[in-house]
């Protein structure tokens, strides 16, 4: 499986932006997904995962209540909607897929991690 993020760019505090990530292969539907993001300096952390079916999500307290996390299994595409963004959400966002179909919040439960996008929130 391979998975390709894009959709971030610059924006300022207040703002939003949509994150993609475009997966290739057949069983993209059977797979859990999740977005990780990593700030300059620090590790990378959970921001949001969703089951295969799309049907339950978790997220990280950071981020609850601003961004969502939806899928489209016929376009084999995850989205994150990132809305209320704040300075503190300045990092690169990964997407990962885990053969397991749930929506899991720890790195080493995840198995294809994508190249990740910069999203920069400007105060």
């Amino acid at each position: 499986v391979q998975l390709q993020a894009f959709g971030g760019g610059l924006v300022q505090a207040g703002g939003s932006l949509r994150l993609s990530c475009a997966a290739s292969g057949r069983t993209f539907s059977s797979f859990g997904m999740g977005w990780f993001r990593q700030a300059p300096g620090k590790e990378r952390e959970f921001v949001a995962a969703i089951s295969w079916s799309g049907d339950i999500t978790y997220y990280a307290d950071s981020v609850k209540g601003r961004f969502t996390i939806s899928r489209d299994n016929a376009k084999n595409t995850v989205y994150l909607q990132t809305n209320s963004l704040k300075p503190e959400d300045t990092a690169v966002y990964y997407c990962a897929a885990r053969i397991g179909g749930d929506p899991l919040p720890h790195r080493y439960e995840y198995d294809y991690w994508g190249q990740g996008t910069l999203v920069t929130v400007s105060s």
